[in-house]
């Protein structure tokens, strides 16, 4: 299957248009696409079947819980699939069935351990504050999206271990990075990489494909696992003011 992939447009505050690919089968978009929801009506009518995974700014000054529900009402209206520990199978032109798991994956400031947890949750606090999130009328702070990133990794573990059954091969989709090998190359790996990236490589070997968003970079790269190795790809365009859509790549395609 031949998959295209769109994240972090943020188009609540860039001028851009989205162009479908050509050959692609399928679109994916991993997130931060627009934190008013209203340019996801631009996907409406797609010559393909849309596939969204929520990214953290879909939720700014929102409730979390109550925002995933709408969300969801919203994506379905315009005729997206919104995933939120959800899978979906479909088929490709040649039958190959492909399994899309997919959730927002949240941060739980793992990335460096147990040891580095406190000042991982400390640098994100910063990024809490910014997004002004609730949860059930408190506030969504780091404690809050930990809790979430863990209930999010434990779903995910569980659907990956499951055995074979209807689907070939499989496509993750998270907004949220695997591994800090995502982690930006401008910073580098500091606490508030913990912010942005997982340490779910434990749990890469049992994709074909992992696909994510929210550093505003680009990625493409193997990790090696019996059967051939699992492609990691992240094709975020981000803010051009910053010049970090330079490397984005608008018509990418990814052979699944």
């Amino acid at each position: 299957m031949r998959l295209q992939l769109l994240s972090d447009l943020h188009l609540e505050t860039e001028s851009y248009e989205p162009e479908p690919a050509p050959g692609a089968e399928l679109l994916v978009l991993a997130g931060d696409i627009d934190a008013r929801w209203d340019a996801l009506a631009r996907f409406r009518g797609w010559p393909q079947p849309v596939v969204f995974v929520a990214g953290n700014h879909e939720y700014d000054g929102r409730d979390v819980d109550a925002s995933t529900a709408a969300l969801r009402e919203v994506c379905a209206g315009h005729g997206i699939t919104m995933l939120e520990r959800d899978r979906l199978v479909v088929s490709d032109a040649e039958g190959t069935r492909i399994r899309i798991v997919g959730t927002t994956r949240w941060s739980d400031f793992d990335l460096f351990g147990v040891v580095g947890r406190a000042k991982a949750m400390r640098a994100g606090s910063y990024f809490m504050d910014l997004m002004q999130a609730t949860q059930g009328g408190r506030p969504f702070d780091v404690e809050a999206m930990r809790a979430e990133a863990l209930a999010c990794r434990a779903w995910l573990e569980v659907e990956l271990k499951r055995p074979r059954d209807g689907w070939d091969r499989t496509v993750v989709v998270t907004h949220f990075a695997p591994s800090v090998k995502s982690a930006d190359p401008r910073y580098g790996a500091r606490s508030g990489t913990a912010s942005f990236c997982n340490a779910d490589d434990d749990l890469l070997p049992f994709a074909d494909v992992w696909l994510h968003g929210h550093l505003h970079c680009v990625h493409d790269y193997a990790v090696a696992r019996a059967g051939g190795p699992t492609r990691v790809v992240c094709n975020s365009r981000g803010h051009e003011r910053r010049g970090e859509a330079e490397a984005h790549q608008p018509r990418l395609v990814i052979d699944v």
